[in-house]
């Protein structure tokens, strides 16, 4: 076997530290990217957040005139070197003005900062952003404090005010005379219950968990359980403690029995008869086959099925914290009046955008010095300004995937979801220079306040259906436009799927009767038999 030497040139593409840190901040929410942050400012000394704390308060110092000792020891547990630490101590000890110290050793104050700075800041993405110590996305302003009465209601706050299940349960409890094993019993139970107000363990099980392997003292704790469950049931909301369906259901119409009259508690009872029946029968509305079951009349069965369709399927919904369902908006598109016309207005949103920067005493104190650790310092550094640079990049990013949206989407900001046009996702990677992938991360979990409501920004693209003029439609609009004939049609007479097909077909849209099936499904429609009204 011969042996040689040859020289061949191949190119490749490596994925650096850095560029593997901005496609995974590409692609994280706001609540993913905040606890991002949070975990980076408590790891990399170097990070800090900018607002109205010195670094002194940001590190805990409580004074200007704190031995340069204390200021070691605080910032040891990040790792500092102790000579760098004592001569960022002493800056701190001889900075008793309000003043930030630049990594070139010039001072400025805050509102000289302020003044030089861009009112705002609307990235297009077009010029390289070199790596800074200065302040990042400082201009967002400070949340509103709740004090003020002109001040608009935060849905967060509110959802923080808010009573949960559980506790409006234990404070109706303290109002019942009971034994201390009842009490017990009774707020074990309350505990065990999920958001919607149901028990999903049996008795059994539960007892089995607080005493395993004794029999006869899980025996007594079932029979603590049963007592506490039938008092669960008399609390508010009625049908809390359900362990099923039919239970929820039955607690709320005999509750209702008790406080109707006559007429009322005779529908109350053919509507208990009918939930004893299986549920596939109430799903279905299946008039016939409960009539068979019960041998009630079918007027009684409507009549019932009506009252039933008022009850609370989960008593446990309205105290569900609402803070969950809040979404933040990643964009913001106002509309705005220039020279008589409507125009819309792209921007980020101030208060999903972190304020970072680069620690300046420590980064300052740094230079210069040489010895030991002095590398893995200044790779700790790097990191920090690496870290501002990708989520400014990351924001930039979002901003000019927004723009390009809304001019493809201007019919929807003027016209609404019909209006809606074809868009894929190689539309707006060609037009920007970016890869396919790029934009499905930048559309997946960020989302647009639009004068019609928040959406992902995924919600603007759709495949395209034919039409007969030979143009396009968009899949969104055609799901919009199914709505709309479902909202229209006659309660007694609901539209079946080939039915919509067919009007569609009449508007000029190729839309088989499969298609219009997942399209319904999707937007959480009953089937036509389950939307007619008895």
């Amino acid at each position: 076997m011969k042996q040689g030497l040859s020289l061949r040139v191949s190119q490749h593409l490596a994925l650096t530290p850095q560029l593997q840190q901005s496609i995974r901040l590409l692609q994280l929410s706001t609540l993913e990217l905040a606890q991002e942050v949070e975990q980076m400012l408590g790891d990399n000394p170097f990070l800090e957040v900018s607002d109205d704390q010195s670094p002194r308060e940001e590190f805990g110092l409580a004074s200007a005139d704190q031995p340069v000792a204390e200021v070691v020891e605080a910032g040891e547990e990040y790792g500092l070197g102790a000579e760098v630490l004592a001569e960022a101590g002493e800056r701190l000890a001889q900075d008793s003005a309000p003043t930030s110290l630049s990594e070139s050793g010039s001072e400025s104050t805050p509102d000289s900062a302020a003044e030089s700075g861009p009112s705002d800041w609307e990235g297009d993405g077009s010029t390289e952003v070199v790596p800074d110590d200065g302040e990042w996305g400082g201009d967002a302003p400070a949340r509103k404090s709740s004090g003020s009465e002109d001040d608009d209601v935060d849905a967060t706050e509110l959802a923080r005010g808010n009573e949960s299940l559980q506790d409006h349960l234990h404070r109706q409890a303290l109002g019942l005379r009971l034994a201390r094993e009842d009490v017990a019993a009774l707020r074990f139970l309350i505990e065990s219950l999920n958001e919607d107000g149901y028990l999903e363990d049996p008795l059994e099980d539960l007892a089995a968990t607080l005493a395993p392997g004794d029999f006869e003292q899980q025996e007594e704790l079932v029979h603590h359980f049963t007592v506490a469950l039938r008092l669960l049931h008399h609390l508010e909301p009625v049908g809390v403690g359900a362990r099923t369906l039919a239970e929820c259901l039955t607690l709320q119409l005999q509750a209702l029995a008790e406080a109707a009259d006559d007429a009322q508690e005779a529908l109350c009872m053919v509507a208990l008869a009918v939930v004893r029946q299986p549920m596939e029968l109430l799903a279905r509305r299946d008039v016939k086959r409960l009539m068979a079951a019960t041998g009630e009349g079918e007027a009684e069965i409507k009549a019932a099925i009506g009252l039933i369709g008022r009850l609370e399927p989960k008593p446990g919904r309205r105290f569900v914290d609402v803070e969950r369902n809040v979404v933040v908006p990643d964009v913001i598109v106002t509309r705005t009046m220039r020279g008589g016309q409507a125009r819309l207005r792209v921007q980020l949103n101030p208060d999903v955008m972190p304020r970072l920067r680069v620690h300046d005493i420590y980064a300052g104190a740094l230079k210069g010095h040489k010895g030991d650790g002095q590398q893995a310092l200044q790779q700790r550094l790097q990191e920090a300004r690496w870290f501002i640079k990708n989520i400014q990049q990351r924001f930039d990013t979002i901003l000019r995937v927004s723009n390009a949206i809304v001019e493809r989407q201007k019919n929807f900001f003027t016209h609404g979801e019909l209006a809606m046009r074809p868009l894929v996702l190689r539309e707006i990677a060609d037009e920007l220079g970016l890869h396919e992938s790029t934009i499905s991360r930048v559309t997946t979990a960020k989302y647009m306040s639009t004068p019609y409501g928040t959406f992902e920004l995924k919600y603007f693209f759709g495949s395209a259906l034919g039409t007969e003029s030979g143009a396009n439609a968009s899949s969104t609009a055609v799901r919009a436009l199914i709505r709309q004939l479902v909202a229209a049609e006659s309660p007694n007479k609901p539209l079946s799927d080939s039915q919509i097909s067919d009007m569609l077909k009449e508007q000029g849209i190729e839309c088989a009767r499969r298609t219009v099936a997942k399209y319904r499904e999707a937007l959480r429609i009953a089937p036509a038999n389950l939307r007619k009204a008895l």
